[in-house]
């Protein structure tokens, strides 16, 4: 049985939703030309008049937002309303540069719970769930915004938040967990311990549902922790500057639904800002088409994505992003060639002998890049032989000259070795920015 939160929306013919769409950023361009000096300057700057913007097509005369804009502004000079009609602010860690700062209105939490409780519906998440939150909670929106929307659901929260991650397993029997929701490599980290107090999620636990995010993960990782946890994973989506966690997976586990009547995208060239074709890899660009507080026109999101109008096999309309490649600052450039973590995660899953926590090291010798990636190895690969080893770090290295298409050394490590996160995993060193 396949479960909808709101079918007449979530079904509604593309054509219908594209008109909603077309008259929604009609009125935000109005309303943010009245309420944000910013946009207004934006939109002065660029010779545009609100009564310019007459339907979808005329999307692309609107200038970008970036994450800058909202730096630039700190704290709230982006904002359309003032703070007494506020109900909420997050912040972000600001380690990159000053943190960002994002309000909300009353109708702006209702809009974020309800795109979720959306989400969590299409892959069975429901009342008779108990769902344990791992993702942070505080200034970071991963977890309050993930509460809301469970909540919103029906399920029982059980807001662990991360870390004591004895006590979560501990937790996850005695109340009989049954979903769980924080980053996959803090999961990971889950069944290691889990395996280490001889518990397994299969046998000691009512788990069924992962739902993970926060950081960028592959397809091969996702079989790795379903075949050994034996959970369904799903993958969420969503940016503290857009709300929180927004968006997940269907049942279908075949891309991203993003609700077209809550939220514009388009897909363009990172380079030249053009949108790319159909079906075509490219940067996410977002508009949000109802939130009152902070609204963003064309936000680069800065993840590389495709885009899918295609209906999908839940019979849903709304379209998806296929899985996230990886974000385009987090793109490494070696010897000329474009790098993702992601890529390299997926060509190490699908080898056995190989664990799933590793490190990738870039230096500049003599001028030229070097990349070395470290990987623990797995009770599979371990041996006495120093042979069997040069012989699987040879297997891997090949492996990975095959899909990045440049060398690569590959340094085997023991189980362990490898600095485990209980948030977002740090899976780069680059020596050259130092």
């Amino acid at each position: 049985m396949i479960e909808y939160w709101n079918p007449q929306i979530e079904r509604m013919p593309v054509e219908e939703l594209k008109n909603i769409q077309g008259g929604k950023l009609c009125n935000l361009i109005i309303y943010v030309y009245e309420h944000s000096p910013f946009y207004r300057k934006q939109f002065d700057d660029a010779g545009i008049r609100p009564e310019d913007i007459k339907g979808l097509d005329d999307v692309t005369k609107l200038p970008f937002t970036y994450k800058k804009d909202l730096r630039d502004t700190y704290p709230t000079g982006m904002f359309c309303v003032p703070n007494n009609k506020l109900v909420r602010f997050h912040v972000s860690s600001g380690t990159t540069g000053k943190p960002t700062v994002v309000g909300y209105t009353d109708n702006d939490i209702k809009s974020w719970t309800t795109s979720l409780a959306r989400a969590l519906t299409s892959i069975g998440i429901g009342r008779n769930d108990i769902m344990q939150i791992g993702y942070g909670y505080g200034l970071f929106t991963g977890g309050l915004g993930m509460h809301y929307g469970a909540e919103e659901t029906g399920c029982t929260v059980l807001p662990t938040s991360s870390g004591n991650t004895d006590r979560q397993i501990e937790l996850m029997q005695d109340l009989g967990t049954s979903v769980i929701g924080c980053t996959p490599s803090y999961f990971l980290f889950m069944i290691e311990a889990a395996k280490e107090a001889g518990i397994s999620f299969q046998e000691d636990t009512n788990l069924r549902i992962g739902v993970f995010g926060a950081e960028p993960w592959s397809e091969e990782m996702r079989k790795r922790i379903e075949e050994s946890s034996g959970i369904k994973a799903y993958d969420i989506f969503g940016t503290s500057e857009l709300s929180g966690p927004l968006f997940t997976e269907c049942r279908e586990q075949n891309g991203i639904h993003v609700w077209a009547d809550q939220f514009l995208v388009e897909v363009i060239d990172p380079e030249t800002g053009e949108p790319v074709a159909d079906g075509e890899r490219g940067e996410l660009v977002i508009t949000t088409l109802v939130k009152e507080a902070l609204p963003l026109i064309r936000y680069r999101i800065g993840d590389i994505t495709v885009l899918n109008w295609d209906e999908c096999e839940c019979g849903r309309t709304h379209p998806r992003i296929m899985r996230v490649l990886g974000r385009a600052d987090d793109m490494l450039i070696v010897r000329g060639i474009n790098v993702f973590p992601s890529q390299v995660e997926s060509v190490l899953m699908k080898i056995p002998e190989v664990g799933e926590h590793f490190m990738i090291i870039v230096d500049r010798v003599n001028e030229l890049d070097i990349m070395k990636v470290q990987i623990e190895m797995t009770d599979l690969a371990f041996s006495d032989k120093v042979n069997d080893i040069i012989n699987l770090e040879k297997k891997v290295a090949a492996a990975l000259k095959g899909v990045l298409n440049i060398a690569v050394k590959v340094e085997l490590v023991e189980h362990g070795s490898l600095p485990r996160s209980m948030g977002k995993a740090k899976k780069v060193i680059d020596n050259r920015k130092l």
